[in-house]
């Protein structure tokens, strides 16, 4: 047993020096971000399927750590602290461990400590130049490493977003589709609520309390949810949980004075989020789907399409993609592009790499704005696995 798994380590660093060259030959500079890591940023930002998986504990000075539960967030923090401008240009790569709740009984592609290989580049100015380019490279390190046979699937949050600020509905309407992307039921769940019926009151709000909230006077309407509340002794955690409630109650307020979304638009969002196709053939799809509603993206289509061919000049077989609109990877830090690469003895529940583009995780790390960023990683020992044959 002990020879067996020296066996297995030695494959797995062999592997990563070829992994690493590759990254490093690219023009990425080889970094160790540390492991333990602040979890707040963590939890803010990775979205609820990760949440609940990370380890999570408390130092004896009381502050909250984490086990980092991937690389890029910490990457993200290195950049930041190596410049005062964060939107400077950086690639980097890494190859170290990640850490993830699994469940007992677990299937041994996902372990609950497992090692990541990856790439990071900030700052790029050409969106689809810098996403073919984090493809490619993913691509050729893992081909290094001796894979020969999988699959390349794509999404792009960008298209589903610009079809939301084209259709007609209120923008926190789309705020709440677009934050329930990543959950193909809730999203489903929300559309159809918004649909049939415009406002849904929770039992426990009560209606006396709503009449009083005038959504152009928030400043009143947080006077009176502030007075509902000491009245019934309904302790809140600061300001900014009065000022959550109250943006809330007035939401709802305001769905109630709106008209339910058009059958028309629920039914060309449910029709968009269900196209599976190669993706050669998704563009014309899209479009299809789109001319009855008169609705021009044409802009994000033409962003889709470049990407691809950049791609292909950049050695993929576009012949191995296929385009899931509903794909959109379980870290909701993606703003865009997204993709992860899959092979036949893995499967599409243990996909060996993927990334996307991440545009807003640098602010989220406190950034004063926006920067962009895309990068990926590969999962090592799927990848050793998938290269062994022992899968």
């Amino acid at each position: 047993m002990v020879a067996e798994t020296a066996k297995k380590f030695e494959a797995l660093e062999a592997q990563a020096q070829r992994v690493m060259a590759v990254f490093i030959k690219a023009g990425h500079e080889a970094v160790a971000p540390a492991i333990i890591q602040p979890a707040g940023i963590f939890l803010d930002v990775i979205g609820e399927t990760l949440r609940a998986r990370t380890y999570v504990f408390t130092d004896p000075e009381g502050d909250e750590l984490c086990l980092r539960p991937d690389l890029t967030v910490p990457t993200c923090r290195l950049h930041m602290e190596r410049h005062a401008d964060p939107s400077t240009k950086g690639k980097y790569c890494y190859n170290g461990a990640a850490f993830r709740f699994q469940p007992a009984g677990s299937p041994s592609a996902h372990p609950r400590e497992f090692r990541q290989a990856g790439i990071e580049a900030f700052g790029g100015t050409d969106r689809e130049k810098s996403e073919a380019q984090a493809v490619v490279t993913l691509v050729d390190a893992m081909k290094a490493a001796g894979l020969s046979t999988w699959k390349l699937k794509i999404g792009d949050l960008g298209l589903f977003r610009a079809i939301l600020e084209a259709a007609d509905m209120p923008a926190r309407w789309r705020r709440r589709l677009m934050h329930q992307f990543w959950r193909p039921q809730a999203f489903r769940t929300e559309l159809q609520r918004l649909t049939t019926l415009a406002v849904d009151v929770r039992r426990d709000v009560p209606k006396s309390l709503l009449l009083e909230l005038d959504p152009d006077r928030p400043v009143d309407a947080e006077k009176a949810v502030a007075r509902h509340l000491d009245e019934r002794g309904i302790e809140t955690l600061g300001t900014r949980g009065l000022s959550e409630i109250t943006e809330s109650l007035l939401s709802i307020v305001e769905d109630a004075r709106t008209q339910p979304l058009s059958t028309e638009t629920a039914n060309l969002l449910q029709c968009y989020v269900g196209v599976v196709a190669p993706a050669r053939a998704a563009g014309a799809r899209i479009r299809d789907i789109l001319r009855d509603q008169k609705i021009d993206i044409s802009a994000a289509l033409e962003s889709y399409h470049r990407r691809l061919q950049l791609l292909a000049d950049g050695g993929i077989d576009i012949g191995k993609a296929d385009f899931e609109a509903e794909f959109g990877r379980t870290l909701e830090y993606y703003t865009g592009f997204v993709f992860e690469i899959v092979t036949p003895g893995l499967g599409p529940q243990s996909p060996v790499a993927g990334g996307g583009r991440y545009d807003t995780l640098m602010r989220q790390c406190g950034a004063a704005s926006d920067v962009p960023a895309v990068g990926g990683a590969i999962h090592t020992e799927r990848l050793l696995a998938a290269i062994s044959g022992d899968v």
